[in-house]
């Protein structure tokens, strides 16, 4: 994938993965951008001990991937902000 590829996936998934998680307001675009990319990075390895989580393009498997690996992503942060 591109670089303009990564930051459209990295832009989508976080976005979604900031309304599943409700923090949609709290975010901007490049925070969003920031966590889908991560995200991305976090569902493929997730996935991969499954034998899925191919990064491939801008498709359905792989924003599912990076949407996953966001939310997971901001579910562990909530829990460390949370325990300060």
């Amino acid at each position: 994938m591109g670089i303009l590829s990564w930051l459209i996936v990295g832009a989508l998934a976080g976005w979604i993965a900031s309304i599943i998680m409700g923090k949609n307001a709290q975010m901007g675009a490049m925070a969003n951008i920031g966590v889908g990319i991560v995200g991305a990075v976090i569902g493929g390895f997730l996935l991969s001990f499954i034998g899925h989580g191919q990064i491939t393009g801008i498709n359905l498997p792989t924003i599912g991937t990076a949407v996953l690996g966001a939310v997971v992503l901001l579910f562990v942060v909530g829990k460390v902000q949370g325990k300060k």
